[in-house]
């Protein structure tokens, strides 16, 4: 089967939901996942998507301490599963992809990403902590 290459925002949207349903199921092999995603329908992703998804996941526990550098008063238990995914997603592709993509587009997307799967508190919070996160690469 051919797979369609995504646009840029498709493919974060993939990868964040694939990233989003690993809180869920975090055991699960990731093969099972993408076979999963892919005979539901409602994720279509290529490989770019696949790539960034599995950057996420070899780099988690990194991403999460960088993360947690920029939660004032907070912690990631504290951070919704929604805002979480974002976080990593965006952390990954500022930190591993610098080169690709600059930074505001890589903030510019992650909005966009949680403006559609989360309330507006929340965007305002993933903004400033990927904003911090920005100014210290």
């Amino acid at each position: 089967m051919e797979q369609t290459k995504l646009n840029r925002h498709e493919m974060r949207r993939a990868a964040f939901l694939l990233t989003f349903e690993r809180e869920f199921f975090p055991n699960e092999p990731v093969e099972e996942m993408f076979a999963q995603a892919q005979d539901s329908g409602l994720v279509e992703f290529d490989q770019a998507a696949r790539n960034m998804f599995l950057g996420v996941e070899a780099h988690k526990a990194d991403l999460d301490e960088t993360i947690s550098k920029y939660l004032k008063k907070w912690s990631l238990s504290r951070i919704s599963k929604v805002s979480l995914a974002v976080l990593r997603l965006a952390a990954y592709e500022m930190i591993y992809c610098q080169n690709q993509v600059p930074g505001d587009i890589v903030i510019s997307e992650a909005v966009k990403l949680a403006q559609e799967y989360t309330s507006q508190e929340d965007v305002t919070f993933i903004n400033g902590v990927l904003a911090n996160l920005q100014k210290d690469l």
